[in-house]
């Protein structure tokens, strides 16, 4: 199994929209690394923290679960859709992929950014580091279990 952060706009998507579908497609997700971590990496019971990006304060709020495997982004083919891709080929290998993720637990509070940074273990995450904007990374288990013990949660 392996650990994952994966951040959304909470007025795009936020946790409690998963609470409410129980299960959701993470979708538009338009950066080759990030796909190939769906395709290479990404296993059925992986699980994720789901941070609120671009928001007062950004930074994790929950537990998620990965429980499909890897499949093409209907987005990419959706001239209606704001991910919509033109030059997504509907033959063969699909550009862009999508995992569904199931809804595991919301935290009482939000962990920060900023405490994420301040902090001895988790300051070396990927979402610390200066100029990442991937919206899907991994995390060791060191991170994942330092973060489950901060008080409050």
């Amino acid at each position: 199994m392996a650990y994952w952060l994966m951040k959304s706009e909470p007025d795009t998507y936020g946790i409690d929209d998963l609470i409410k579908q129980g299960r959701g497609m993470w979708e538009g997700c338009r950066n080759y690394t990030v796909r190939n971590f769906f395709r290479d990496d990404f296993q059925i019971g992986d699980l994720a923290f789901f941070h609120h990006s671009n928001s007062k304060p950004s930074g994790v709020i929950g537990v998620m679960k990965c429980v499909s495997e890897p499949y093409a982004d209907p987005t990419q083919f959706d001239p209606e859709s704001h991910y919509y891709d033109p030059k997504a080929p509907r033959e063969g290998k699909p550009r862009w992929l999508v995992v569904d993720m199931e809804f595991v637990r919301k935290f009482d509070r939000i962990v920060s950014l900023a405490e994420l940074r301040e902090h001895p273990v988790l300051k070396d995450m990927w979402v610390c580091r200066k100029g990442q904007r991937l919206s899907v990374m991994p995390v060791t288990e060191r991170e994942w279990e330092t973060l489950l013990d901060l008080p409050g949660l």
